[in-house]
């Protein structure tokens, strides 16, 4: 018997009975795990909101259920990517029961050019694949120039993945991720995602994260330079940092002491801001010589 919920939320089929007719089998190799709960998506979607004037682009849509919660809050311009060409039937419905509100990408997510995709002003909104959500996300925050076109992102990840993204300095979670994600954009971690709400169920609890792009970055450095920085800090996390950033800085020391730092910190230790301004005395030496 149909879901009374799922009847009253847009008119069309219940998830469940979209994906047993497509043949709509989750793939590993696509990361697919698809979330069926559509009071969940609505959720979701109502996070993003205000939608109305708003681009809307979604990141491996699936059979479609944050799609119809995207559109039924207010959505009058999404555009979904879906490289799984089994979804598409599926969409196309959906597309049926909002003409000329939904438009749809059959390409992979990864290959996009987001400077062409991405229409000012646009929101992204995505249960992304967890196979190449982070990957996304770090094209998505190496837009440039900054600010990027699009107003937020909100996006869920796994659960370990979303912790990465709103560490604090000192945290096991604290790292290149965080950096780069609070260096450009405020970060919040919403709720979680128990995994009994997808089909088939994870292993592992998912989470909702937001981003909303700063204006100006924290600091005013280079993304290359910010890069080189926490790549040479975290890639040796137990050395302190006047050993894992000699490769960067004749004497680490001397350039920590004007940040309040000895150099026998490790990278863990140090906020967003001081790696920027690591990332700014890097230039400053690279213009010197």
């Amino acid at each position: 018997m149909p879901e009374p919920q799922e009847l009253a939320f847009d008119g069309l089929p219940p998830l469940r009975e979209v994906i047993e007719r497509h043949g709509l089998s989750a793939r590993k190799s696509l990361g697919q795990n698809f979330l069926c709960d559509l009071n969940l998506t609505r959720r979701i979607a109502r996070t993003a909101a205000p939608l109305e004037n708003f681009h809307v682009v979604e990141v491996g849509p699936g059979p479609g259920g944050l799609t119809r919660a995207l559109l039924t809050e207010g959505a009058t311009n999404l555009l979904v990517i879906e490289a799984d060409e089994r979804a598409v039937p599926a969409l196309d419905e959906i597309g049926s029961r909002y003409p000329g509100r939904l438009a749809i990408i059959r390409e992979d997510a990864l290959g996009q050019d987001w400077q062409l995709v991405l229409r000012k002003p646009v929101k992204i909104v995505a249960n992304l694949p967890y196979n190449v959500g982070t990957a996304l996300l770090v094209q998505w925050l190496s837009m440039e120039p900054w600010p990027p076109p699009y107003a937020s992102l909100t996006l869920m990840f796994q659960k370990e993945v979303a912790l990465r993204i709103v560490a604090k300095p000192g945290e096991d979670a604290y790292g290149r991720l965080a950096v780069l994600c609070q260096w450009r954009c405020t970060a919040a971690r919403l709720f979680d995602v128990n995994r009994a709400a997808f089909t088939p169920p994870p292993k592992i609890t998912s989470s909702v994260v937001q981003l909303i792009p700063r204006q100006f970055p924290l600091v005013p450095c280079k993304l290359k330079s910010l890069e080189t920085v926490t790549a040479a800090a975290f890639g040796q996390r137990r050395k302190m940092l006047r050993s894992s950033l000699k490769g960067l800085f004749a004497n680490p020391e001397l350039v920590l002491e004007p940040l309040g730092y000895r150099g026998t910190e490790r990278a863990e230790e140090l906020p967003v801001e001081a790696f920027g301004q690591l990332a700014l005395q890097l230039e400053q030496s690279h213009a010197q010589t």
